[in-house]
């Protein structure tokens, strides 16, 4: 079903480097099985089941449907989630009815996001509805090929701050690692889809990771470490494991981040092994992209609480994408059901301009008025930054309503979340 492509995965105390296929070829590996009912090349992972993973009503009815040959085990598999993603039209073509935007842009082989989603995420989906927030994160439409002047494949400007391979030095003290380029889903709207995809599935080399690690020793000022992608979830245990041991042994490095989609759309990889490995390294954090509330799930759940359980401290980092999440009731569900879960709401990004998201970006007025929904009518844990993160590399710009109306010779005018206005009066005006 996938295309081979190698991965390079550093062999902690050695030098050398292994090749591996991705964990989504791995059919080398593994017996092939019997036949499923959606693909007939279905990988199938022969499991001992190890823990309890929990399956919503909706996720048993779409792996009993289309998956009749697999059972709860290998549904709670990771690898087999990954080996078993839908890459492909025809794969799509066999769970859903396409629009004819889908269709125009799945048709286009020329196409640099591919189509990827994992069949847990798969699940979730409401096939019945076009407009469902849930499909239009992850199935391509036409759109994405009408590009805007102001668009560009590296908005961020993160190309030319790369100081080392995959190593990105933007603000004084803190760093960003991007040590892999594949994903368990692969979002339409993604910020970095000119690294990303099949044609670029790859993880950094031990060479490359290396050198980015001997540019953070050399550099006192470095004292937090964002570790991002692709997604660094996707990676093996003993990779991630070793990739944390490198940097946490730097004496200056205070703190270390996860960036990561994987909890949300392949709960499944938080195993008890991966959280034994995880809560070894503190002070560690995770920050986690949500993006709709029907995203809370039971797997969603049980995959965040168990991290929090371990003492990872969890964000979450939202994209504001219209017909998606930029309704105020929309974002105040999301952002109420992420702290029952233990996730603070940390940030809602204004969609970036990357070629052809000009059908999800909203007007930043929505954003502010998001913001003021929120600020005032639900506890202030639920209110996350709305931040731009600046064109041409100027960094997470954050914006708030007009709360404060006029400010002269030491009275602040104030305006309240109902629109009331007050005033503060400073000493010695």
């Amino acid at each position: 079903m996938n295309q081979s492509s190698s991965i390079n995965v550093c062999k902690e105390g050695d030098n050398t480097v292994e090749e591996l296929e991705p964990p989504s070829c791995l059919a080398r590996e593994v017996d092939k099985g019997k036949e499923a009912f959606l693909f007939p090349e279905l990988i199938q992972f022969p499991l001992k089941k190890r823990f309890n993973f929990p399956h919503s009503r909706k996720s048993i009815a779409f792996y009993q449907k289309y998956f009749p040959f697999s059972d709860e085990e290998q549904w709670s598999d990771w690898n087999w989630q990954l080996a078993n993603s839908i890459t492909s039209l025809e794969e799509l073509k066999k769970i859903t009815s396409l629009q004819d935007e889908e269709l125009l842009f799945l048709e286009n082989n020329s196409r640099l996001l591919p189509l990827r989603i994992t069949p847990y995420y798969a699940s979730l989906l409401d096939y019945e509805n076009p407009a469902d927030p849930l499909r239009k994160a992850v199935i391509p439409s036409r759109s994405e090929l009408e590009i805007s002047p102001e668009e560009e494949a590296d908005p961020l400007h993160e190309d030319s701050m790369q100081v080392a391979p995959g190593l990105i030095h933007r603000y004084p003290d803190r760093v960003l690692f991007l040590v892999t380029t594949f994903c368990a889903s692969y979002c339409r709207y993604c910020t970095r889809s000119r690294l990303v995809g099949e044609h670029n599935r790859c993880h950094l080399s031990h060479w490359q990771w290396d050198q980015a690690i001997k540019y953070i020793e050399e550099h006192n000022e470095v004292r937090d470490v964002l570790i991002s992608g692709g997604d660094p979830l996707t990676m093996s245990d003993h990779t991630l494991e070793y990739l944390l041991k490198k940097i946490s042994a730097i004496s200056h490095v205070e703190m270390v981040r996860i960036g990561t989609k994987v909890p949300v759309v392949l709960p499944q990889r938080i195993t008890p092994k991966l959280i034994s490995i995880l809560k070894k390294f503190r002070p560690l954090y995770i920050s986690i992209h949500f993006t709709h509330p029907s995203e809370i799930t039971p797997e969603t759940t049980y995959a965040c609480e168990k991290l929090a359980d371990a003492g990872i401290p969890l964000g979450s980092q939202t994209v504001l994408l219209k017909g998606i999440n930029d309704r105020p009731e929309v974002m105040k569900s999301l952002m109420q059901k992420l702290l029952k879960i233990r996730v603070k709401p940390y940030y809602i990004y204004q969609c970036d301009l990357i070629p052809g998201s000009a059908h999800f970006r909203t007007s930043v007025q929505q954003g502010l008025e998001i913001i003021a929904s929120l600020r005032g009518f639900t506890s202030g844990y639920a209110v996350p930054h709305y931040v731009i993160d600046a064109p041409g590399g100027g960094g997470k710009i954050p914006l708030l309503p007009d709360y404060l109306q006029e400010y002269e010779n030491g009275v602040a005018t104030l305006r309240n979340y109902e629109g009331k206005i007050y005033h503060y009066y400073e000493p010695g005006r």
